[in-house]
């Protein structure tokens, strides 16, 4: 007994101390990643290069097929264990010449508007679409006037964004229905086309586009976007003359599908290869800005994971994968061939996924992850807000993903979004003003720590 009794007494000293010495080495890990992500100028560098020497990358487009190699150069010059293609088909939609819309009023006067054609959108014929325009806030709305008093006029939807919510996503979700389904709705009564007010609280002279949709069982009718500032005073010509008259004229059109790709790249896993944490964002852009928060931050943040990983000489357990996912504005099909191929592969017994981490929140200051996933789950990824907290990752909760890991739901693994403050990002979304000069290095690079950070730990517990 008298033998054993400096035996347990190591083994419960040992038990002790081994939770505080983990968390000692969680925190020097998590400042050493910090200090390289804050010290380094190669994240900035790739963004600048992305929106100031290639721009807009609208799926389909040249300069979409443009990013997609130069994300596989940056990719191949970092000594990564895996870097190749993943082919995805995607449709080519073209803006055309510069859109146009002017009001007509012997009462108003007569004013050009700032516009710019909503994704997908069907052209006005040649020589443009001139009619009445009718001013709705929503769906209900359009249903109450009916056919008899829209049919023929161009249908305005005015509905702006809720400034009370305080996570802006939420006044975006309550807005941009009318540009998503309007043309499908007012087509219903006959409407001959739609204007519909930017979906941003910002008050400005940039018209925001993004995608809309349409129905086969009605008749597809352009969709065009117009400034909140020039919402307002439409609306305000509107109440002076109400048969003033809206010209529009958009010369956009659909081409054939276009092969493009997701680039992927991995650092292995020295215990656990097969076992995958991914993470990542989407290349392609609207084309009317430089794309820059919308996901430029998000692509550049996530390939620097793989960089500060190789800087610091980690070598993770399990395999670290990020994926720049094409065509996240359009179709998602990145997405779903991505997820499709995770799953297939997890079916067989090949590859398993043990979480995976979307960055398209825009590139300002983080303030934590917002996760889909168990409660079990939640809770302990929870439990590591004490370690990441110093560095402003305060808000570690249950909630929504990404548009682009969605479809990995059916794997059952943790869906994380890295949430940043949100307050600007609709400021700039698909709009022309979402250019480079918006991103605030300090910003960029705290999202890409707090990234790695994350990946970090999972590996180290999961």
């Amino acid at each position: 007994m008298r033998i054993l009794l400096p035996i347990l007494a190591t083994a419960i000293f040992i038990s002790f101390i081994s939770p505080v010495l983990a968390q000692d080495q969680d925190s020097l890990a998590i400042r050493q990643i910090y200090s390289e992500a804050l010290t380094s100028a190669v994240a900035w560098r790739n963004l600048d290069y992305l929106c100031n020497k290639i721009g807009g990358r609208l799926c389909g487009s040249a300069q979409a097929e443009k990013a997609v190699n130069w994300t596989k150069g940056v990719l191949d010059k970092m000594d990564l264990d895996t870097v190749y293609l993943q082919p995805v088909m995607v449709t080519h939609w073209e803006r055309g010449t510069k859109e146009t819309g002017k009001v007509i009023s012997r009462k108003a006067g007569n004013h050009t508007l700032n516009v710019c054609a909503i994704g997908g959108s069907v052209a006005t014929p040649g020589n443009g679409i001139t009619a009445n325009i009718i001013e709705v806030k929503n769906f209900d709305q359009l249903a109450v006037l009916g056919k008899e008093k829209i049919e023929g006029k161009i249908v305005f939807f005015n509905r702006a964004a809720d400034p009370k919510p305080i996570y802006t996503f939420d006044a975006y979700g309550g807005a941009v229905d009318q540009r998503a389904r309007g043309a499908m709705q007012a087509a219903r009564f006959g409407a001959v086309a739609v204007l519909v007010r930017s979906s941003t609280l910002a008050h400005d002279d940039h018209p925001h586009t993004g995608i809309q949709h349409y129905a086969d069982s009605v008749k597809s009718i352009p969709a065009m976007s117009v400034s909140t500032n020039d919402a307002d005073s439409l609306a305000y010509w509107l109440k002076s003359d109400p048969n003033l008259k809206f010209s529009m004229q958009m010369s956009c059109k659909l081409l054939p599908e276009v092969q493009s790709y997701n680039v992927i790249a991995e650092i292995s896993g020295g215990e656990k290869p097969n076992e995958i944490i991914a993470f990542g964002g989407h290349i392609d852009s609207w084309d009317v800005g430089q794309g820059a928060h919308d996901d430029g931050a998000g692509v550049v943040q996530t390939i620097e994971v793989l960089r500060i990983f190789k800087a610091l000489n980690i070598k993770p357990r399990h395999t670290l994968r990020v994926v720049v996912f094409m065509d996240e504005e359009y179709d998602q099909r990145g997405a779903k061939v991505y997820a499709a191929e995770a799953i297939r592969k997890s079916n067989l017994g090949t590859e398993k996924h043990l979480a995976a981490i979307e960055a398209d929140r825009g590139g300002f200051t983080p303030q934590g992850f917002s996760i889909d996933a168990s409660d079990e789950q939640v809770k302990k990824i929870s439990n590591w807000k004490t370690l990441l907290k110093p560095y402003g990752l305060w808000s570690i909760e249950k909630g929504g993903s990404g548009v682009d890991i969605r479809d990995l739901k059916p794997l059952g693994i943790p869906l994380i979004a890295l949430v940043p403050d949100s307050q600007r990002y609709f400021d700039y979304q698909h709009a022309a003003s979402d250019t480079f000069d918006k991103v605030n290095a300090r910003e960029l690079a705290l999202g890409a720590a707090a990234i790695a950070g994350l990946v970090w730990k999972i590996d180290r517990d999961w």
